[in-house]
């Protein structure tokens, strides 16, 4: 039997199993892989920035020299994650094996005078929270947002292209007052912009500061230097905002609003599938079918929304474990406790399922035609939505008890049609002008007004 160790269908999750091929990308981010980058990225520029102070005796590194301290993570190989774990097995120290693995680079340069200055007066979690709110700021540009706002312009485009479909609402799942589906779907693109705003600039937070966050090291080896204002430049350098006063971790207030974002933006969606879902089974939305592709396994003619249902489901998984990290990050006992550690190893697991969902409804949006005959023909079947509009007509011509006259039309169980409203106008002790003015209401004009138009 060929050697199965590291096949796709021996994976634990799905995320990184079935869904392997769509989720790389995320992988790129928060693998262990890549999360020994991001410390070795975090380690090399701290130690040219301790260089670039000259608090030590060493000389100042030359350009060349830099650029050969930073081709060890620039050009970091799977051969070099490989050499990391192959240390750890003997530190059992993740974040100390990364240290020692750049001391052996810094031997094989011949920087060898520059190695007690990796890591000075260090504890892991300056490496850690910078580390990851660096992979977390890179993924929500190049991953998230970037797919967030291809899932927009689509629902923006297909809001314009329906503008002025006229179509009947329902409120509590009864037929209501007439809107449009280009209104409706712009309903979700509001909401999600206000959302998509939030986290566009995120100030990702970080932490750097010693054992407790107190410089304690730092101050005693160089008591004349302002190493807060040292650190302040070098996370934002970064492009990270520093957390200045801390304990041994970030308190993670940041992630937890960070995640609680995500978790709106995903809540949101939930609420689209399920409407489109919605839309699909009353067939206002046809689906273009792929060949080759099977709806149900017993029952040919179905063409399932797989899509929205695919999404809704990695949505719920991705929400679950963002509420968790949202609660639990932020509290620590006392000045550390390891509770966080295995949390922040699962932050790409959500994003993940996330990334799985965004891509799921881009594509299931893509699939959608609208089927206008259908949604005309269910306007013209409900003519007693125009009882709103004819009362509130008649309450302005004050009119008595306009509302209880047309709830005792609308109200008989029998199905009111075009006749039946124009007969009731036309029973109505009012001017002619008024007459002709509700004469000319029908379902598919009573439509109000665009709330994105000025």
């Amino acid at each position: 039997m060929a050697d199965l160790s590291s096949h796709f269908l021996l994976n634990l999750s799905p995320v990184d199993g079935r869904y392997g091929h769509q989720t790389r990308d995320v992988a790129s981010f928060f693998s262990e892989y890549s999360l020994f980058y991001y410390r070795l990225k975090v380690e090399i520029e701290y130690l040219i920035a301790l260089n670039s102070n000259q608090f030590f005796a060493t000389p100042l590194l030359n350009d060349e020299q830099i650029v050969a301290l930073r081709k060890i993570y620039n050009a970091y190989s799977i051969e070099d994650a490989q050499r990391i774990k192959e240390i750890e097995k003997t530190t059992n120290h993740d974040v100390k094996a990364v240290e020692y693995f750049i001391k052996e680079r810094l031997v094989y340069l011949g920087l060898e005078e520059y190695a007690e200055q990796v890591h000075f007066g260090l504890t892991s979690q300056d490496i850690n929270n910078t580390a990851i709110p660096i992979s977390l700021k890179e993924a929500n540009s190049f991953i998230i947002l970037k797919t967030l706002r291809l899932l927009f312009d689509k629902l923006d485009e297909m809001a314009k292209q329906n503008a002025a479909v006229a179509m009947l609402a329902r409120t509590h799942g009864q037929p209501a007052t007439p809107t449009t589906l280009g209104k409706e779907l712009y309903v979700f693109i509001e909401r999600l912009s206000i959302q998509i705003f939030e986290i566009t600039d995120f100030a990702f937070p970080a932490k750097f500061g010693g054992a407790t966050g107190n410089f304690n090291a730092h101050a005693v080896a160089f008591p004349n230097v302002n190493w807060n204002e040292f650190a302040n430049n070098f996370v934002g350098e970064l492009g990270l905002r520093r957390s200045r006063t801390t304990t041994q971790i970030e308190h993670y207030d940041g992630l937890a609003k960070y995640f609680q974002t995500l978790s709106r933006i995903n809540t949101i969606l939930i609420d689209l599938c399920r409407d489109v879902w919605m839309y699909i089974s009353m067939d206002y939305f046809k689906q273009t079918i792929k060949p080759g592709e099977v709806g149900s396994s017993a029952m040919p003619h179905k063409v399932n929304p797989i899509d929205f249902e695919n999404a809704e489901g990695n949505l719920g998984m991705a929400n679950a474990l963002f509420h968790h990290f949202a609660e639990k990050l932020p509290i620590s006992r006392l000045q550390r406790d390891l509770s966080d550690s295995t949390v922040l190893r699962n932050i790409g697991v959500p994003i993940g399922h996330s990334y799985l969902a965004y891509q799921s409804i881009i594509r299931g949006l893509n699939k959608l035609t609208v089927n206008q005959s259908k949604i005309y023909a269910e306007l013209d079947e409900h003519w007693e939505v125009l009882a709103e509009a004819i009362q509130t007509v008649l309450r302005r011509e004050n009119y008595p008890n306009p509302y209880e006259k047309l709830k005792e039309l609308t109200r008989k169980g029998a199905s009111i049609k075009e006749s039946d409203i124009k007969e009731f106008i036309q029973t109505l002790d009012v001017n002619d002008k008024v007459k002709q003015e509700l004469l000319q209401l029908t379902p598919h004009n009573y439509i109000g007004i665009h709330p994105w138009n000025k």
